[in-house]
């Protein structure tokens, strides 16, 4: 992956660079990780990617603001839950312009249950924004996706972590929402109870058979030389 400075910006609509104070110290950590987000969460247990969705899309509005296309600009989406021991910890969202994805990033398209990291990570090409965090309330896009992999009423809010990555001068955003299975699971290790914990987030379809995937890494390392400004929740 390059160093080199990306000029897309994933920060605005409430995305910013540094966690709000309301956060947990888990919650902050988790979403300013670098490195590989999958490698973090194989430390925790068996990590499979569940791929829910492949199609011609439109760009949320915020998406598009990010991208500078315009707001019903056709997009290719990706969506995938991350499990870890058969239980959803984080669901996420990724974006190319549908002409990108055409182009500079078909093999997207082609994917199928591989590692996003092999488009990622393996290229010199590509470059990387800053991640950014927000807090997303039940009515946005990923928050209701993210709802249908929770057990019982979904919370409040719910804490995600974007970035884009640029190759050639196209993006490609990649937005990831943690599912309260991972602070339960934290919490669980935190007071030495040890163990993947068996319930929480765990969606009523999770014992029905499903097309599982291989690991997923979704977003590598923190951003080489890019700053995203901060904007209020």
């Amino acid at each position: 992956m390059s160093a080199q400075r990306v000029r897309f910006d994933a920060a605005g609509s409430g995305w910013r660079a540094v966690p709000l104070p309301g956060f947990t110290a888990d919650q902050k950590d988790w979403l300013t990780r670098g490195g590989s987000l999958t490698a973090h969460l194989r430390t925790l247990g068996k990590v499979a990617v569940r791929v829910t969705r492949e199609a011609i899309d439109q760009a949320w509005r915020d998406e598009a603001a990010a991208l500078g296309i315009a707001a019903r600009a056709p997009v290719w989406a990706r969506e995938v839950v991350l499990e870890v021991d058969g239980v959803p910890f984080v669901a996420a969202h990724s974006i190319a312009p549908l002409a990108a994805s055409h182009g500079v990033w078909q093999a997207m398209r082609r994917l199928r249950t591989r590692p996003l990291a092999e488009l990622l990570y393996s290229d010199s090409s590509v470059a990387r924004s800053a991640l950014v965090s927000a807090r997303l309330t039940q009515r946005d896009p990923l928050a209701v996706l993210a709802a249908r992999e929770i057990a019982g009423p979904a919370p409040h809010a719910l804490c995600a972590r974007r970035s884009v990555f640029e190759r050639h001068g196209e993006p490609l955003m990649v937005t990831e929402c943690m599912l309260p299975a991972l602070w339960a699971h934290l919490d669980a290790r935190a007071r030495g109870e040890g163990g993947t914990v068996a319930t929480a987030g765990r969606p009523a379809h999770a014992s029905h058979a499903r097309e599982s995937a291989g690991p997923l890494d979704h977003l590598a390392s923190r951003a080489h030389g890019a700053h995203a400004p901060n904007s209020d929740s």
